[in-house]
C-alpha cells in the first residue's frame, strides 16, 4: 500500500501559517485544503520546531 499524497514543504508551511499567523481553525484549513485534521496537526507540531530540524522533517515527509 502506498503512503498517500506527498505535499511540498512550501504547501505544508502555508497551511500551518493559515492557522498560526492568520488564526483559522485546523478543521477549517483542513476542509479547505482537502486534507485530514490529523495530518495538519502533525504539520503544526513539526513546523513549530527550530528551523534546521524543521526543514529536515519537512523534506523527509
Amino acid at each position: 500500500m502506498g503512503k498517500g499524497i506527498r505535499y511540498s514543504g512550501e504547501f505544508k508551511q502555508e497551511a500551518v501559517n493559515q492557522i498560526v499567523v492568520h488564526g483559522y481553525s485546523v478543521s477549517e484549513v483542513a476542509d479547505r485544503l482537502g486534507i485530514s485534521s490529523k495530518t495538519l496537526y502533525g504539520w503544526v507540531k513539526k513546523l513549530s520546531k527550530p528551523t534546521v530540524k524543521q526543514q529536515e522533517e519537512v523534506d523527509s515527509s
